[in-house]
């Protein structure tokens, strides 16, 4: 018997220490989003379970960061966390012996204090509120007026995740087109959004309309020719020559096949036949 009761414990005491470990987080996750920071203006919704009568809808923070509570008066929130605005509410609760055991919780409906930067190639660039928690990356370009003519598709956010600085490239048509919603991360305080001009590429030589064009997706050479009107009657196909330029500033000079995929700032000549 005494053996038997020792192995329950040894189990016991395992599966315990099993249940108690904190799973890994994945590698490659997404930055964990913060927790919002109340701020002036923020319209929010305060609730306390079993209680009714103290239900405030749509209070606003005021200029000072305070709001109006029932029975306690002005609660300061500004600069506070969701959570710890929970706990400041309760406890001025319970300690005015209000309430035996609060149980706070805060809504935010809008948010006023918390502003994302949005810049280059779109329509109305600045700074423009978060209204809701959880605005997307295309949502915020949608309220700067969208991409305009001659913009690239991809989003550049720059900000602070979990304390850290991150730079992230958003893809719009994958998100739109491809309906890849979970690349459409959410904005946080503080983000700047960056829509660069559209990658373009150059051709001269023996073509209808040389000069600068935009290099669309898996553009290739191809095409890109065909995008300059086609060859002259004196150009021909063979020993067209394009100019690239590496990651460290250095031109190569090579003959590409038509199937060759154009990349950014290269630059193209078309020779003219001998014949």
């Amino acid at each position: 018997m005494r053996y038997l009761i020792q192995c329950l414990i040894l189990v016991l005491t395992i599966c315990t220490g099993a249940f108690a470990q904190t799973p890994a987080a994945a590698p490659g996750a997404a930055p964990k989003p913060a927790e919002p920071v109340l701020g002036v203006g923020d319209v929010v919704r305060i609730t306390v379970y079993q209680n009714p009568d103290l239900t405030v809808d749509n209070g606003r923070i005021s200029e000072s960061g305070q709001i109006n509570f029932p029975l306690i008066g002005s609660v300061g929130l500004g600069g506070l966390t969701v959570s710890a605005g929970e706990q400041k509410i309760a406890k001025a609760l319970r300690d005015g012996g209000f309430v035996l055991r609060p149980q706070v919780t805060i809504q935010i409906g809008t948010i006023r204090s918390s502003v994302v930067s949005v810049l280059g190639m779109v329509t109305k660039p600045g700074r423009y509120p978060i209204d809701v928690v959880g605005t997307k990356v295309s949502e915020m370009v949608a309220q700067a007026g969208g991409v305009v003519v001659g913009g690239g598709d991809i989003v550049t956010l720059a900000g602070t995740r979990n304390g850290k600085p991150i730079k992230l490239d958003i893809d719009l048509p994958a998100i739109l087109q491809a309906g890849k919603s979970d690349l459409d991360l959410a904005v946080e305080n503080g983000d700047i959004l960056f829509v660069d001009r559209a990658p373009s590429a150059y051709i001269y030589g023996e073509v209808q309309k040389p000069g600068q064009f935009r290099v669309e997706r898996g553009m290739s050479l191809m095409q890109a020719l065909a995008q300059a009107g086609g060859l002259t009657p004196r150009g021909t196909e063979r020993g067209i020559k394009l100019h690239r330029r590496d990651a460290n500033g250095n031109v190569a000079i090579i003959e590409p096949r038509m199937n060759e995929a154009v990349q950014r700032d290269d630059v193209i000549y078309v020779k003219e036949s001998l014949f």
